[in-house]
């Protein structure tokens, strides 16, 4: 499997990162993603409203990694929304991480009325270089649609919630139609699947855990998947999922098991 996938801007994304949604500010994120960096991810996910953006940032600074080697994506929280506010936001985001640009900046969460003027603010991101590549979270057909219709650039990412167990067909279906990246949080489905007894058998017939067969399940969907982690075991676990493949059959028991659920938010009635 190739370790990365390209933006329609061709920007190139890894497609296995590390998420720090609930991580603790301070020492326990940075350690968490030192380790990522130190075990091979080259992938970080974060936001401003998680409250530990200067944590990550301090953590790419000390890896001893070239700037260009590492993706890291902050996201716009709702109260930053607006075009100049937007824009100011993103400068702080900027500072708060000490980074001269973001690989990806996203709208996180789909605010009713203002959305349309912050992607404006992101599109002037994108064209002066203060973020490689802009997009969207927890957008559905609805918003999406909304977007196509009156953007100049068009997103390259939807990052949503997506697992097995709540497979989101309909915004997966129009992201794949118009070119748009999936990118799943809560691969794992925070953990309140893990005894099912589908998953359980393909994970033994590949001597692989759940999770694993989890996030080799979206890999293998053509999506970027960023499990969260701060304990050093289970980020190495959740990375070491590239020695294995799903067969057709392993891939179609998993699709079976879709309840339609979201176990995070659920912006499908956000106007």
């Amino acid at each position: 499997m190739e370790p990365t996938l390209t933006l329609h801007d061709d920007v190139p994304i890894p497609r296995l990162g590390l998420g720090v949604w609930q991580a603790p500010r301070g020492g326990v994120t940075r350690r968490a993603v030192g380790h990522a960096l130190s075990v091979g991810y080259r992938h970080v996910d974060t936001a401003r409203i998680y409250g530990n953006e200067a944590d990550v940032g301090a953590a790419v600074r000390d890896s001893g990694l070239e700037r260009d080697e590492i993706f890291v994506t902050t996201k716009l929280w709702n109260d930053d929304h607006g075009y100049d506010r937007a824009l100011e936001a993103a400068d702080e985001s900027l500072a708060r991480l000490g980074l001269d640009y973001v690989d990806l900046f996203l709208i996180h969460w789909p605010v009713q009325n203002l959305r349309g003027e912050s992607w404006r603010a992101l599109e002037a991101l994108h064209a002066d270089g203060r973020a490689r590549a802009i997009g969207v979270s927890n957008y559905m057909p609805r918003h999406l649609e909304e977007l196509l219709g009156s953007c100049e650039v068009r997103p390259s990412i939807n990052q949503i919630e997506l697992h097995p167990f709540g497979a989101q067909k309909d915004t997966v279906a129009l992201c794949e139609a118009e070119g748009i990246l999936l990118e799943a949080y809560s691969p794992l489905a925070r953990a309140a699947r893990m005894n099912d007894a589908t998953l359980a058998a393909v994970a033994e017939a590949h001597g692989k855990s759940v999770a694993q067969v989890m996030i080799r399940w979206s890999l293998q969907r053509g999506w970027v998947c960023i499990p969260k982690s701060v304990t050093p075991a289970r980020i190495e676990e959740n990375y070491d999922v590239l020695d294995f493949e799903l067969t057709d059959e392993d891939m179609a028991r998993i699709d079976a098991v879709d309840e339609d659920i979201h176990i995070a938010w659920n912006p499908t009635d956000v106007p």
